[in-house]
Order: structure tokens, then C-alpha cells, then sequence
């Protein structure tokens, strides 16, 4: 393989079972003639499951990018985790319009989106789907399970670190629910099998298995730095506690800024290190930024081949003159660019000061949001290496580029950010400092780009996460955190479906629980608004 990581092991995982996606229960026995006894009888068959459940967050089914896909009701193709994922928090914000006319995808930034949308339910079922490979995995490794079939000494104790880090996958796609839906229905490992009706978790309820299962598991997780590229360690957790603390105000209505920014120190504190470039890191071979990133899903342009992922957000910003060899792919899907919000939090949005401004195209104004030319287009993310060389797809299809769900840089903004909110245990100079260094590295260890102590304020901190985060799934969350995602305090064009944009619903900053479960499921009730 590639990497010295499970690059996501694709090769196993053709004799692995597939659950397939059902709007009626949540855990359910495969569906192929494999049984999970079967499956589960040996270590290699953990291993591959294991596996599954990793590549569950980069591929689509286990056949490729067309058959036997893992969700059914969705064109497979735009199925996959970060796809979704992706289009659920930047398409509805100002950092990201899309010409395509696909089902359902211009209602996500006009802002008029349904219980049927069929995106917001592709992920509802994403994450659903990949909540039931973790459960199933925590269920057939308990240790009496692994006595009985045999299994015990170092094969046994590889099971219960894949168990451990099954339980930070199931606890990051229920944050993906808590975050989007609110209030998904909630099963877990010792949930009755079969055709079940789950019940309704609240946010609140959510958010304490979600904060328990974290709290519980670290000790238990590999140190910091030292799993496998791409397997979760006990950095990831506490980013993503630090991140759950951060909008807990929101989940729960109890703000705690100061867990946020004690978790996020732990992180910075854990040996993670800033990438000197910028511009290197979301390239062909960013699997070479190890010290930044603290939990990615990996890809493959050989292995992990689907029209999802960093695959989409290479081929979808390209078009127009751009070319697409400079991207390392071999055409542009004129999909993807950013309104004018986006270019305007840059005094310079050539790039030439601040490097984080990677923009093309002259028309910054969206007049038609189907004409991939108006608006400016991203060329953050590449299918080239630091040498300008196209990734391992000699035809240019699929990406090699992986994609951070953690790294330090949101660590030194959330300590910032907890800061100036209130929390305790961290001071004012230590914020600005973090600051700073994430402003030395965009402006190339210029004093230009140093920020004095009069300028940290929570508005220049959103504005950073702008600068530094963007297009990388924050701004949904950041804007609902700060009041701005809904009303018409804070407007950008087409927000609302009109040119220049206008006021929402505040129901909007949660999605709908789908149709499909609110008919079949008598125990789910159906968010505000829809």
C-alpha cells in the first residue's frame, strides 16, 4: 500500500459484509450470505471488518465507485461521508455556490430545503449506516465474545484497540447527527437486533453519550502521534471534545468554553506541529503532514476510487480557463466556487501576502447561480504533489489527496475563540500567540501578517476561521455558533435564493429528520419548521 496506514485497507474488503441502509432499524444482520459469525470467527476476519469500518468514511460500497453500494436510495457516486458531509456545510453557507442542478442541491444554499432533500438524507443515512458497522463491531468484540471463538494474546489485544477506536468512529458520526439532525434516532452495541423501531435521542442526551464515550475511551487510545496514519488516537479525541465543548451552548444550551479550551490545549501540547507551507496541505501527498493533521480520511487514486471525497473537491472547482493538469486531474466539473464573502475577509486575495487566499477568475459577483464562471473558483485542494507531479491515477480520475477532519490550526483557533468567550485556564497572550502563529505561516514568517493584541476579538477570530478553515466543513457550524447562519444580521448573495440574499428561518440551523423515517419510525417526531 501507499502509506504505512490502513489507506483504507481497501484490498480486505471485498470479503466483507455490507449492512445495508434501511430507514426502519438501525442494527440489523447482514445482508449477503456471510453471517457475522462467520465473519467474526478468526482475527483476519476482525481485521477486515475493522477495516470496513474505516473505509466506510472514504468509499462508497465495496465494489468501487458503481455496485453494491452501501446506501441504495442515492446515486452512489455522491454517497460517500465527505461528499455529503462536505455539501451540507459549505453549500449552505457563504463559502461555497454550486451550478449543478442535481436533485435537491441549489435548495442548500437558496436555504428552502425539505424533509425529502435528498442530500441532507444521504448523509442522515451515511452516518446512520456507519454507526451500525461501529455497533456491530463493539457488539462481536466484547471480551467473552473473543474467549469464545478462541481468540485471545496479541490477536486479542489488537481487536480491543480497533474496539477503542470503533468507539471514537460511532461517537464522531453521532456528534455528524447531533450537529445536523439534532435529535437522530440512537442505538448502540447492546440495542436488540433485527426490525426495530429506535428511539428518539435529544441533542442534550446525545451530547452527553457523545462527551461520556469520548471521556471513557482516552486512556484507552493509542498516545498521541503514535497509531497508524489515519487510525484514531487520543489527539483525535480530544479534538473532538474540544470541538463538542465549542458549541455545546448550541447542543445543549450550557456553554463550555473552558473544556473546550483545556482539550484543544491538550492537543497543542501533545508534540503537533504547524506544515510550513500553507499551500502543501491539501496536495497529492498531504499524507506527509503528519504533523498537523490529527485525523484524516485517507485516499487513493488506485484504492479508493469514488467520485466523492477529495476526488469531488479537486474535479468539481475546476472549469472554465482553468487547467486542469495543474490540478492533476484530466477535466474540470464546473461545479463548485465561493461568493464574494469568502475573497473579502483577504486584504490580498492574490495570494501573494497571505497565502491562504488561492482564488482564480475575475468576477467575484454570482449574477446566475448555475454559471460556474461567476463567482471566483478555489484551488485549495490539488491532485498534485510538492512537486507539482499528478497523483498515482495515471488517467487523472481519482484522487490521492486526504482530507483532515482535525488539525492543529482549528486547535489554536478553539483556544482563541474559547478564550474570548469566557473560559478558564488560559490567558489573552497565549490566544494571540496561537494566533500568530498560524497568521507567520500564511504570510511566510512575514511580520505582516502579526496581528496586535488590540485586534483579538471573537469577530477577527470567525473572520480566521474563515481565512485558515475554509472549504474544509467548519462554516455551517461556525455561523450557527455565532448567531449568523439564519435572520438577516449577517447576509451573503443568495442566501435565501434572491441575488443579494435575505434573512432565514431560524429553524434552518437543524435539517429535517427525513421523510422516509418519520413515516416508518412511529417513534420519531420531526425537527421545528418541517
Amino acid at each position: 500500500m501507499k502509506r504505512n496506514s490502513i489507506k483504507l485497507a481497501a484490498l480486505l474488503m471485498g470479503s466483507v459484509l455490507v449492512f445495508s441502509a434501511c430507514t426502519k432499524d438501525l442494527d440489523r444482520y447482514p445482508t449477503n450470505d456471510i453471517t457475522s459469525e462467520a465473519l467474526y470467527s478468526t482475527s483476519l476476519g476482525y481485521n477486515q471488518a475493522a477495516a470496513k469500518m474505516y473505509g466506510a468514511f472514504a468509499l462508497t460500497g465495496n465494489n468501487g465507485p458503481a455496485g453494491n453500494a452501501d446506501i441504495s436510495f442515492i446515486d452512489e457516486g455522491t454517497s460517500d461521508f465527505l461528499r455529503l458531509f462536505w455539501k451540507i456545510n459549505e453549500l449552505t453557507t457563504d463559502e461555497a455556490v454550486v451550478a449543478w442542478n442535481d436533485p435537491g442541491i441549489q435548495d442548500l444554499h437558496n436555504m428552502n430545503w425539505s424533509s425529502s432533500n435528498p442530500l441532507s438524507q444521504g448523509l442522515y443515512y451515511r452516518s446512520i449506516y456507519q454507526i451500525t458497522l461501529a455497533n456491530e463491531f463493539i457488539r462481536e468484540s466484547a471480551d467473552d465474545k473473543l474467549s469464545g471463538r478462541g481468540i485471545s494474546g496479541a490477536d486479542a489485544d489488537n481487536i480491543r484497540k480497533f474496539r477503542t477506536e470503533a468507539r471514537f468512529l460511532r461517537a464522531l458520526q453521532y456528534w455528524v447527527l447531533m450537529d445536523v439532525f439534532g435529535n437522530p434516532p440512537f442505538t448502540d452495541e447492546t440495542s436488540p437486533i433485527g426490525i426495530v423501531f429506535p428511539n428518539q435521542i435529544s441533542r442534550t442526551d446525545l451530547f452527553q453519550f457523545v462527551e461520556k464515550e469520548l471521556k471513557e475511551i482516552e486512556p484507552l487510545l493509542a498516545d498521541p502521534r503514535t497509531a497508524a496514519y489515519g487510525r484514531a488516537d487520543r489527539g483525535a479525541a480530544w479534538a473532538l471534545l474540544a470541538r463538542l465543548y465549542l458549541n455545546a451552548e448550541v447542543y445543549t444550551g450550557t456553554a463550555r468554553y473552558s473544556d473546550a479550551l483545556s482539550n484543544a490545549k491538550k492537543v497543542i501540547d501533545a508534540g503537533y506541529t504547524l506544515v510550513p507551507n500553507y499551500r502543501h496541505l491539501m496536495l497529492a501527498d498531504n499524507n506527509l503532514n503528519t504533523g498537523e493533521f490529527i485525523f484524516t480520511i485517507n485516499y487513493d487514486g488506485l484504492r479508493t476510487q469514488n467520485y466523492g471525497g477529495t476526488t469531488f473537491l479537486v474535479h468539481a472547482s475546476v472549469g472554465g480557463d482553468m487547467n486542469p493538469k495543474d490540478f492533476g486531474v484530466n477535466g474540470g466539473w464546473f461545479g463548485v466556487r465561493t461568493t464574494r464573502r469568502l475573497p473579502e475577509l483577504f486584504n490580498d486575495q492574490t495570494g501573494t501576502t497571505d497565502r491562504r487566499a488561492q482564488f482564480f477568475g475575475t468576477k467575484i459577483d454570482i449574477d446566475n447561480q448555475s454559471v460556474f464562471t461567476d463567482g471566483l473558483a478555489i484551488t485549495k485542494f490539488r491532485n498534485v504533489n510538492r512537486a507539482g507531479q499528478q497523483g498515482s491515477d495515471a488517467q487523472g480520475n481519482f484522487a490521492d489527496t486526504d482530507f483532515p477532519l482535525f488539525r492543529l490550526a482549528e486547535m489554536y483557533l478553539i483556544y482563541a475563540e474559547a478564550h474570548l468567550r469566557g473560559a478558564t485556564g488560559g490567558s489573552r497572550d497565549q490566544a494571540l500567540a496561537y494566533i500568530n502563529i498560524i497568521r507567520s505561516r500564511a504570510y511566510n514568517g512575514s511580520t505582516a501578517g502579526v496581528v496586535p493584541a488590540s485586534d483579538l476579538t471573537l469577530d477577527f477570530v470567525l473572520n480566521e476561521r474563515g481565512r485558515e478553515l475554509y472549504w474544509e466543513g467548519h462554516r455551517r457550524t461556525d455561523l450557527i455558533r455565532y448567531g449568523r447562519f439564519t435572520g438577516s444580521n449577517y447576509i451573503w448573495p443568495w442566501k435565501g435564493g434572491v441575488r443579494d440574499g435575505r434573512g432565514v428561518e431560524a429553524f434552518r440551523t437543524l435539517f429535517p429528520v427525513p421523510s422516509f423515517d418519520i413515516i416508518a419510525n412511529p417513534n420519531l417526531k420531526q425537527n421545528t419548521g418541517y
